[in-house]
């Protein structure tokens, strides 16, 4: 990737995690990113929105693991 591609795509992707941070999404760059890179892949938008929220509904069962993720609103 060239260096105007990538800055362009660190560009996009913090609008992104701000318009996200906006709408209290709870959504972290890391998780926006991969969202944004499939949806880049084809998968449907309205499937992983889907997705996100209803893993969000399922208890968290990794006995490791010390934080929930907040609900989707």
């Amino acid at each position: 990737m060239d260096p105007e591609a990538s800055r362009n795509a660190r560009e996009s992707l913090e609008l992104a995690f701000q318009m996200s941070n906006i709408l209290e999404t709870g959504l972290d760059r890391h998780t926006l990113s991969v969202l944004v890179a499939l949806c880049e892949k084809g998968l449907n938008p309205e499937s992983l929105a889907a997705l996100v929220k209803e893993l969000r509904k399922e208890p968290q069962t990794n006995p490791t693991t010390t934080s929930t993720v907040p609900p989707f609103p």
